[in-house]
């Protein structure tokens, strides 16, 4: 069996592409080659924005599944239709869990689920791809899967939910100097995070499987967490006390727009998102997410401290983090004088 993976280096695609060779898969990964590859992976180096470059670099070559993980905009998954239609058997498409409807009608998420979010346009974007996608599927048999992936992590980087552009880092430091962390709401909404080793075994067991063709998975764990027990959990991985401040998303994002708070958090973060893997299951009967975030997290930590590349410095986020806590201070402090 031989699959094509457009990406393959990212926080999903790597534990994907281990995973498929692991499982015995013929593996080529299409990128710029700017990060090594698994012992076992063919690297075919091209820019996939480059449409006849890659058409000439793939020139009698067809596989049994493409991966495209890389594809945000309907202009690119439109030029994967047109490079692959008739050169493979399963075209798999990286969309977001994000694309469900939001506010949310329900916590507990399927595949059936409306997708529809007026917050963020990544995720409307995701849609309009999936749109297209199915109806080229309709219309001629394309053979797409869609993939959801919602909050996945690796051990490059702890999961949060309020970050800088830089990632995780400088809340960890703010957690090790005994600073206080913010946290969107109230901290009581519940969350679900996935390991990336633990979404390969869905995304695998979905690649040539005649269940998947013109059908939509999300690949989620089914562990349920509050973001105080996400936070508190990182706190003691690392043997400090969490210093919480609660801010609401709202007051986050119009404090913080350059971080983009109105698609992250109340586009996506900000409410109970619960995920029913029945159907994911039910096509991949060995799926089973097996690392707990107690673990994960320490991974990740693990790695991080060990790494220094990892651990990218952003005062800019912390000094912001601090004015935050200020305001709310003083708007306290002169509410209770009154």
């Amino acid at each position: 069996m031989r699959a094509l993976f457009i990406g393959g280096t990212g926080t999903i695609s790597t534990a994907v592409v281990r995973r498929a060779l692991e499982k015995g898969w013929e593996v080529y990964v299409l990128n710029r080659g700017s990060r090594p590859l698994p012992e076992g992976a063919v690297q075919i180096i091209a820019d996939i924005s480059d449409e006849a470059a890659v058409q000439e670099k793939l020139r009698g070559m067809t596989f049994d599944t493409v991966c495209e993980f890389i594809g945000f905009v309907p202009a690119q998954v439109e030029r994967d239709w047109r490079l692959f239609r008739g050169k493979t058997n399963q075209y798999m498409y990286i969309s977001s869990a994000s694309a469900y409807h939001k506010p949310a009608r329900s916590p507990w998420i399927t595949e059936g689920t409306t997708l529809a979010n007026p917050y963020w346009q990544y995720s409307r974007d995701k849609i309009a791809c999936e749109d297209f996608l199915m109806r080229k599927y309709r219309e001629e048999g394309f053979p797409v899967t869609i993939i959801r992936p919602s909050h996945t992590y690796d051990e490059r980087s702890v999961p949060l939910g309020v970050h800088g552009r830089k990632g995780s880092w400088q809340v960890i430091r703010r957690m090790q100097a005994g600073k206080p962390v913010l946290i969107h709401g109230d901290g009581s909404s519940l969350w679900t995070l996935t390991f990336n080793t633990d979404f390969a075994v869905g995304f695998v067991g979905l690649m040539g499987n005649p269940h998947a063709i013109g059908e939509a998975f999300h690949i989620t764990g089914d562990e349920h967490l509050t973001w105080d027990q996400i936070h508190e959990t990182i706190a003691q991985a690392l043997g400090v006390e969490l210093h919480a401040c609660h801010v609401s998303s709202e007051f986050l994002h119009a404090a913080g727009p350059q971080y983009d708070f109105r698609g992250g958090l109340i586009g996506d973060k900000a409410v109970t998102v619960l995920f029913d893997n029945s159907k994911l299951k039910r096509a991949v009967p060995e799926f089973n997410a097996v690392v707990p975030f107690h673990e994960g997290v320490r991974i990740a930590l693990d790695y991080i401290m060990s790494h220094p590349e990892c651990q990218q410095e952003d005062p800019e986020f912390d000094a912001w983090c601090d004015r935050v806590i200020a305001a709310l201070d003083r708007a306290r402090t002169e509410i209770l004088a009154e």
